[in-house]
């Protein structure tokens, strides 16, 4: 048991590190929004995490035939709704800055969850690695019932940790770079990167 939740927290954390345009727009929002937001966003992506690694430990290898004839399409498809985001990120903050420059993002904690539970949902890639994890060097620790709820609950934990620290050095950037010119220069940064990952993400 002990295997299958160690199993579970590395695997978490495997696909929650590397920060990739989702963790860029969560730390982004949590940098123009309250708290509040930032911690339902972060909890957004856990929940897909979670999920995926549900979906892992249940379908195991059947999942991946039926996600690489689709991984290209949603390839394209989240590099563009990146690039919208980003698009958006920029635009928000003139207009803000334009009326008020302290004023933070309206977005409440149930639409900023929605939102990057279905940003975090377009990227085939989480998975495909859930799914490589279990077939893998882990599938004899998660080969019973209790394991592998302890393997998801724990990757879920760990996912969740992970975007909580983001979303806190999101708000704390947020709380240090206050002013008008503070908030644009936050918002064109995130957009570049955002950018940058989109395309990435479309290449790969």
């Amino acid at each position: 048991m002990i295997a299958a939740a160690l199993a579970g927290l590395l695997a978490g954390y495997g696909i929650a590190i590397p920060v990739g345009a989702v963790g860029a727009y969560l730390v982004a929002l949590s940098a123009r929004a309250p708290r509040r937001v930032g911690t339902a966003a972060a909890l957004g992506v856990a929940t897909v995490d979670g999920g995926y690694a549900l979906l892992a430990v249940l379908g195991g290898g059947a999942l991946v035939p039926l996600v690489e004839p689709m991984a290209a399409p949603l390839r394209w498809v989240s590099a563009a709704v990146l690039v919208l985001l980003a698009a958006r990120i920029s635009i928000t903050a003139v207009r803000a800055g334009a009326a008020d420059g302290n004023r933070p993002v309206r977005l409440t904690p149930a639409r900023a969850y929605a939102g990057l539970v279905a940003m975090t949902a377009i990227n085939p890639t989480t998975v495909v690695y859930f799914a490589a994890i279990v077939l893998g060097n882990q599938a004899d620790l998660v080969d019973t019932t209790p394991q592998r709820l302890l393997f998801v609950t724990a990757a879920a934990l760990a996912s969740a940790s992970w975007q909580l620290l983001l979303s806190t050095a999101g708000a704390l950037l947020g709380r240090a770079l206050t002013g008008r010119r503070g908030r644009l220069a936050t918002a064109f940064a995130s957009s570049a990167i955002i950018v940058l990952l989109a395309v990435h993400t479309a290449l790969r």
